[in-house]
């Protein structure tokens, strides 16, 4: 089955965009994902096609509104029942790779692209929509979001990859960062390639960058580092061991 992509939007031909590219442009044209990109404005019932009006309350800027989206949202729902409703917006749930990971793995998605100031509230609550946000900053609009969404979902696709172990050790899979890489030359303005990864020995390269991993983590990525020693003390039921003290 072809993962699918029904992407909601007021600019439709932002897509595929760079996913028209690289691995993901090839996937597209070998029937592996498809993209569709949908005109929110075309669910519009006035002369001037609108799609927002001002916030409720007063204030700055417009409000993407509930009426509308929701019958672009129940068009393409009611076309693809079984994929997930999401809505990219800086006040969602942090996108994760385990959740990328479970979104590749099912029949596609229907991303609704936010604009503005925010969408009306109530579409959440009446449509049962999932808001993830894809970091801690703000972009025009949620266009660019669901690109990136789409790219970190679309790699892990069957056949995306040249290899289907590519993305095993990549950084988050395992809770960590990726330990660091190197190539040719071996000396490069003076820098050497560790020695270790020229030995030839598997097991202490294999243990190099793992302990590699685990200092870039701590010292780049504290938060993610306190998650992975939590999840190191998790019992098999799941039940949070006691700490030594250290």
């Amino acid at each position: 089955m072809t993962w699918a992509a029904t992407i909601l939007t007021l600019y439709p031909e932002m897509f595929p965009g760079p996913l028209g590219a690289s691995m993901a442009g090839r996937a597209l044209s070998d029937g592996l994902w498809s993209c569709d990109p949908v005109q929110i404005r075309d669910y519009a019932t006035d002369r001037h096609r609108s799609v927002d009006d001002t916030p409720a309350g007063g204030g700055a800027g417009m409000v993407m509104r509930a009426d509308v989206l929701a019958r672009a949202v129940d068009a393409a729902a009611a076309q693809a029942p079984e994929r997930p409703l999401l809505a990219m917006t800086p006040r969602g749930s942090p996108l994760t790779q385990h959740r990328v990971r479970r979104l590749s793995t099912g029949p596609g998605v229907i991303i609704l692209c936010g604009r503005f100031e925010g969408i009306d509230e109530r579409l959440f609550d009446a449509r049962g929509i999932e808001p993830v946000s894809i970091g801690d900053y703000i972009l025009s609009g949620g266009e660019m979001a669901a690109l990136t969404l789409l790219d970190a979902c679309v790699r892990l696709i069957p056949g995306v990859m040249g290899a289907a172990s590519s993305g095993d050790d990549e950084s988050f899979e395992t809770g960590l960062l990726e330990y660091p890489h190197y190539t040719r030359p071996v000396e490069w303005e003076g820098r050497m390639i560790p020695q270790v990864l020229r030995s030839g020995d598997h097991a202490k390269i294999e243990a190099w960058r793992k302990a590699q991993a685990e200092i870039d983590t701590r010292s780049r990525r504290p938060d993610l580092w306190e998650r992975h020693e939590g999840a190191r003390v998790q019992s098999p039921s799941g039940a949070r061991q006691r700490q030594k003290d250290r």
